[in-house]
């Protein structure tokens, strides 16, 4: 999955995930919970969004 698809399918917006995964930020609070989920059952996170 791309980053574009990633960020539409659960809600986060690119510069977000860009600066996940450049190191710049660390997700806290919800977003980390979000992912951490998403992580072990990204299908629940996609039913519960839909």
């Amino acid at each position: 999955m791309t980053q574009e698809q990633f960020a539409a399918r659960f809600g986060f917006s690119m510069a977000t995930l860009r600066h996940w995964e450049r190191g710049d930020r660390t997700p806290r609070g919800s977003a980390l919970v979000l992912l951490k989920v998403i992580e072990r059952n990204p299908q629940a996170v996609t039913e519960a969004l839909a």
